[in-house]
């Protein structure tokens, strides 16, 4: 069942407050204030939001193994990237991408070949994977990024959205027979906008995801699309324009979400099968991928899309050494990899919380073991003096997780909560409270 995202219920209590007598009541945001109404449920955070992309060209040093297991990351992409339509998945490659899986604690993606490829070839890695070898794989794609083949030079031909249509269909055909259980996640499209004007166009202008799922809706079951807001090659990713670009990720989303709609006439989940702020490889800038401030600017993305209930979030990438957008790079970690391991320890109910502070989100949910969990971002520059309000529960203390410049999502222990409600953040940090 679908989960109640906050922009559905702020849409019913509009809609319920003109028919009495019972119209949902949500409380108001309070301006220069966070407020928390544990009582107000919006449903289960899907698990597979803390995902990562994972492939031949993205291994792991053994040494940093213990340190990726403790991440916590919930699924794995595989091969990832444009290798994926540069050769054929190998048997051997599938057994080594179980067994990491397995030594990560994460469910399986397997994307296949889509440029030159064959149903054939497809159905016969399904069946292998699943029936000969039973590793239970559920979620498929094919091919990745089809707008750009051309642009990329991995087509010699001018790759439209007829050309994706044709190859797409008999592959995903040939798996679902293969395996008729099998969930196939696509398009799998580089760089989603907002509005129909934005979105990736073939050469003839015809909109990539509007004709694919015209196509194939009907056997696509979860729409997929890439992004990395901040791509301007002539121009360096700032601090400001990250912290500007969190909110929009809603907006993306629902607009995603009305397309879907409008086409097929029902909803499908969303997944951002590839996201991060910048593609490119640059490298030990105050903004690139591998800065401190993309931690806290991935911190804050992650509960946007709780907000818009995404089903799968994979960041780009778990390893790489040639630009900043590994979480590893040979030995070194990368600020983003915090990220994860603090919301590790985030609930898995979201309950319905508001900021009335510039540049402070707040995120909140109910763990298994009763605790409420709260994640407040502060994106600004400066220290914080914040008044939290949470509806029903006198604050006297939580267990308090803290990621900023001086801890790497460092677990502080028990902290007193002062009377007046009244948080102090640090500059530039994600802070996680737990409160049992």
């Amino acid at each position: 069942m679908k989960r109640t995202s906050i922009i559905t219920i702020i849409l019913l209590a509009l809609l319920t407050a003109c028919t009495p007598p019972a119209p949902i009541v949500l409380p108001t945001t309070t301006p220069n204030a966070l407020t928390v109404s544990p009582s107000i449920g919006l449903g289960e955070i899907s698990p597979y939001l803390f995902g990562t992309n994972y492939g031949p060209m993205h291994a792991i040093t053994p040494s940093m193994l213990p340190m990726a297991q403790q991440a916590g990351f919930t699924i794995l992409r595989f091969p990832g990237g444009a290798w994926t339509d540069s050769v054929d998945i190998k048997p051997h490659q599938i057994d080594q991408f179980i067994e990491f899986c397995k030594q990560m604690g994460a469910i399986p993606m397997i994307s296949v070949r889509l440029l030159d490829g064959s149903p054939e070839v497809a159905a016969e890695l399904v069946r292998y994977t699943n029936k000969e070898k039973k590793y239970g794989v559920i979620y498929w794609s094919i091919g990745n990024e089809a707008n750009i083949y051309t642009q990329l030079k991995q087509a010699d031909y001018d790759y439209t959205t007829e050309n994706l249509n044709r190859d797409w269909r008999p592959i995903a055909e040939a798996m679902k027979k293969a395996d008729p259980s099998i969930k196939l996640v696509g398009p799998e499209i580089s760089q989603w906008n907002l509005d129909l004007a934005s979105t990736p166009k073939d050469s003839a202008g015809r909109d990539y995801m509007t004709e694919f799922l015209k196509a194939n809706g009907d056997l696509v079951d979860i729409i997929s699309v890439h992004r990395y807001p901040l791509h301007a090659p002539s121009n360096p990713v700032t601090i400001q324009s990250l912290r500007q670009n969190t909110r929009q990720w809603v907006r993306e989303i629902e607009y995603l979400r009305s397309l879907t709609r409008e086409i097929l006439g029902k909803e499908l989940p969303i997944a951002i099968t590839e996201l991060n702020s910048d593609p490119s490889a640059a490298q030990l800038q105050e903004a690139s991928p591998d800065s401190f401030y993309n931690a806290i600017w991935y911190a804050d993305v992650l509960g946007q899309m709780m907000n818009a209930d995404v089903f799968m979030v994979n960041q780009w990438v778990i390893s790489q050494r040639a630009t900043g957008l590994g979480l590893f790079k040979g030995t070194e970690i990368r600020p983003t990899y915090y990220v994860f391991p603090l919301y590790k320890n985030f609930g898995n109910a979201q309950v319905y919380a508001a900021s009335g502070i510039t540049d402070v989100d707040i995120f909140a949910a109910k763990r298994k073991d009763g605790a409420l969990t709260l994640m407040i971002i502060n994106l600004s520059d400066t220290k914080q003096k914040v008044p939290l309000r949470v509806d029903g529960i006198t604050l006297n203390e939580a267990e308090t997780w803290l990621l900023d410049a001086s801890h790497n999502a460092e677990n502080l222990g028990k902290q007193p909560i002062p009377a007046d409600g009244v948080l102090t953040l640090p500059a530039q940090s994600a802070t996680l409270y737990v409160i049992k």
